[in-house]
This record gives C-alpha cells, sequence and structure tokens, in this order.
C-alpha cells in the first residue's frame, strides 16, 4: 500500500526552490563557493585571488606553524581517527589535557569537549533540559541551541533580542511553569557581531532563580584580557553557569567544549547522547585545538587580540565613510566588573570621537567593535547581486538572508582576521566603494549609515 504523500515532495516543491534556480540562473548563488587555499587573508577560491572577509578564523592561527605542528604531532602520533566514541575506545590524552586546559582558561572547575560546536550545544541543552523545564532563549541565538532546546522538549520562551524587557517578561511568565529555568544567550551574535547585556542579564537571572548559559563561540579568543570571552570582559565570568564556545573560530579547528561546575560537566559525559554516540574528533583536530589554545594563552596572545579588534575597528570605520549601513560601535556598561585595559576596548571622547585609550577613570563611555562588521542591504536580492559584485572584485564576504535574519534584513557579514594587515583592508574597502557606486546606479541606493 503507497501513503498518499511521497515525503520527498517537499525538496521538489519548497518555498524557495524558484528562488534559488533564479540565483543559480543570474549566477549571483553565495553559497558553496569553492575555497582552494588554506584559510588565510588572502585566498585561492575559484581560480583568483580574493580577499577574504568571511571566515571566523579571528586569530588568524590556521596558518600559524605552532598549530600545524600540533596536528601534524597529533596525526603522526595517534593516527588519522579514533574510530570510536569518547565513551569507549576514543578518548586520548590530548582529550583529557585540553578539556584541562580549557577549565583553567574559563576558570572553571571543568570542561568537556564534544566533537563539534553544533554537538555541544545540542548535547547539552538536550541532556540538562526536559519537558519540565523552561528555556529562555534570545532571538538571535545561534541554531544549535535552538536545536539543543527543540530535542530537549522543554518550553520555549524566546525574547527579542537583547531586549531586556522582554527576558524580565519571560523570566516572570516562567515562575508558573514549573521545573527548572535555564537562560541561554549567545556571548557575541554571529550574525549581528553585537554583545549580550550579561550583566544585566545575570542580575536578572539571579533575582528569578534562573541558571545562566553563554555560548561564546564568537568571543572566546576574541574578548576579555586573556580572551576568555564576553562573560570575562564585562567582569561576570563567576555569575555565569555554563559557558560554551568552539574550535572552529578562534582555536583553529574543529569541535567545541562546555565549562563549568564539575557535577554538571561529569553528568554531560555520562548522559549526553551527542557525545556518547558519536566519533571522537579526530587526533589532528584536537592536537590543533590545544597548540591553539596555547598560542592564546602564551606571551603572543595578548597582541593578536589587539590586532584583531583593531582590525575590526578599521573596518567598521572604513565602511562607514564610504556611506554603508554598520553597526556602531557598541557600549560596555560602567559597572565595577568590567574590564579596563582589555583588548579593543576604546573610550569615546567627548565630542563623539573615538580615544585610542581604554577609560582611565573619567567616567568617560567605552566602547567595543567586535570581528564581525554586518553590512545591512535589507532586500535579499539586492544583497545577493551586491555579494557577486564584491566576489568579481575580489573580496569574498558572507550573505545573511531570510529566515537566517528578518525579512528585509538581508545583509552582508563581513569579518576580520588578526593576521589581516592595513594595506589588505584598505583594498577591501576600496573595491566596496567601486562596487557601491557602480550598484547604485543601476539597482538605486543603499541603506546609509545610521540606517537599519
Amino acid at each position: 500500500m503507497h501513503t498518499s504523500t511521497d515525503v520527498f515532495a517537499k525538496a521538489r516543491d519548497h518555498d524557495r526552490a524558484d528562488l534559488l534556480a533564479a540565483a543559480r540562473a543570474a549566477d549571483v548563488l553565495p553559497y558553496f563557493h569553492v575555497l582552494q587555499s588554506p584559510a588565510l587573508p588572502i585566498v585561492e577560491m575559484e581560480g583568483a585571488e580574493r580577499i577574504m572577509l568571511g571566515s571566523n578564523n579571528y586569530l588568524g592561527l590556521t596558518g600559524d606553524e605552532r598549530v600545524m605542528q600540533g596536528a601534524e604531532d597529533a596525526l603522526h602520533r595517534y593516527g588519522t581517527g579514533l574510530t570510536g566514541s569518547r565513551l569507549l575506545n576514543g578518548t586520548i590524552p590530548l582529550h583529557l589535557e585540553l578539556e584541562r586546559e580549557i577549565a583553567e582558561w574559563m576558570d572553571t572547575e571543568d570542561a568537556i569537549v564534544f566533537t563539534t560546536g553544533h554537538q555541544a550545544n545540542v548535547g547539552t541543552l538536550g541532556t540538562l533540559l526536559g519537558p519540565a523545564d523552561t528555556v529562555i532563549v534570545d532571538s538571535g541565538d545561534h541554531a544549535s541551541i535552538l536545536d539543543g532546546c527543540t530535542l530537549s522538549r522543554a518550553k520555549l520562551r524566546p525574547f527579542r533580542h537583547n531586549r531586556l524587557d522582554k527576558l524580565e517578561k519571560m523570566l516572570e511568565r516562567a515562575q508558573a511553569d514549573g521545573g527548572g529555568v535555564l537562560v541561554v544567550v549567545d556571548g557575541v551574535f554571529s550574525m549581528e557581531g553585537d554583545i549580550a547585556p550579561l550583566v544585566e542579564i545575570c542580575e536578572l537571572c539571579e533575582r528569578y532563580g534562573a541558571r545562566l548559559m553563554v555560548d561564546e563561540a564568537h568571543a572566546a579568543g576574541v574578548l576579555g584580557r586573556r580572551g576568555a570571552g564576553t562573560a570575562e570582559l564585562l567582569g561576570v565570568a563567576d555569575r555565569v553557569d555554563l559557558r560554551m564556545g568552539t574550535f572552529s573560530k578562534s582555536l583553529a579547528s574543529c569541535g567545541g567544549f562546555v565549562a563549568g561546575p564539575s557535577d554538571v560537566i561529569e553528568y554531560l559525559r555520562i548522559s549526553s547522547r551527542a557525545f556518547l554516540f558519536t566519533a571522537s574528533a579526530v587526533p589532528a583536530a584536537v592536537g590543533a585545538a590545544q597548540a591553539a589554545l596555547r598560542v592564546l594563552r602564551s606571551d603572543d596572545g595578548p597582541a593578536l587580540l589587539e590586532r584583531v579588534l583593531a582590525n575590526a575597528r578599521l573596518l567598521r570605520d572604513g565602511l562607514h565613510e564610504r556611506g554603508f549601513a554598520v553597526v556602531e560601535p557598541q557600549s560596555l556598561p560602567d559597572h565595577a566588573g568590567v574590564q579596563d585595559g582589555a583588548p579593543g576596548v576604546q573610550a569615546r571622547d567627548g565630542d563623539g570621537g573615538e580615544g585610542l585609550h581604554p577609560r582611565d577613570g573619567d567616567g568617560g563611555e567605552r566602547t567595543i567593535v567586535t570581528p564581525i562588521v554586518p553590512v545591512l542591504v535589507g532586500d535579499d536580492w539586492q544583497a545577493a547581486l551586491l555579494w557577486r559584485a564584491l566576489y568579481d572584485a575580489g573580496v569574498f564576504v558572507n550573505t545573511a538572508l531570510h529566515p537566517a535574519v528578518p525579512p528585509g534584513g538581508a545583509l552582508l557579514r563581513t569579518s576580520v582576521m588578526a593576521t589581516h594587515d592595513a594595506a589588505t583592508l584598505e583594498r577591501a574597502l576600496d573595491a566596496f566603494t567601486h562596487v557601491k557606486h557602480a550598484f547604485e546606479a543601476e539597482h538605486g541606493p543603499l541603506p546609509g549609515p545610521g540606517e537599519g
């Protein structure tokens, strides 16, 4: 007997099929382009050199000799793969060393390493939460967080991006839900590039008795004096219950981790299906991540952090001056715990300009720009056309379209590395200028500074 509906029908008749076909026909599809070289500031992509402004390689360590040596040493010692889960035959000394070093870096009791960052979020949330619990999430949270929440079958209460009043309303409603309450937010949001107001979020969680988990994937290895993330930068590391991070950004490898109390981490080790029932990461990935973390924690680390955040300022300010709609430098709260002297933190002068020094106790406002600098375009089709023009001009950026962003909120997501030099970024900015003039002559004006 045949069913009345073919389960494969959705693959032929989905709502984006026509748009996808049109983008392919016009050769403006911004996805699945082939990288033919290492992920460096300038890459070979589909037969041409292009300035890479679409990588999460924030510290530029994928090309670092020490990191490559770490991968090579692990490869030669342990082979190409471990062919089993961590539970059974897939744990090697590198895993245990890396977990210990991550816990020291995050200043937590323990840490657990997952094969991917997606599994770290899904495996943690799907294990700690159950149908009787409530999970409160920012609408801008990463998809892996939402996947973990769905898997857990906990009651999901989303709130509008970075709106503390909406978060408090969800916390109030959760009081009547019964069960435990967990708030989960990104430290740095992967599309917007902005920072969660963790000081205030911690205060709300403490007031309502909720636990807090922060996804530091785009902040670990970027923010704070030691690069330990948003919680470190904002001085609330000891008030955040769980901190998640990945190896596929600043740590130049692939994998994920969760750091927190030893009893919670041990529970994940024996209960998380995403940890127990997947193959252990290949040794080279673990060795590379450990080597990258050691570079970050060495005397070379602070200079890398300074450089990537200085490059973020340079790119953001350059795009702003050239008439693009980009994020404003984000103000940091004037709370006692916020780090003075952290890389990338600048004081806003009285005339509105940006100084070159951290706040020196005069009460002035401090700001920061993360390595993610989104350029608002608005219309999906225009974003694809603008992406193609930049690609042809020798600059690769990422494109975020609905449903990754709200309707009418299409953007080009640019990002920088510590290893970009000023001359390369200026070349990229010149390309943006030329492309903008030609694009607007044919398609009309793009959003400008202050819009969006």
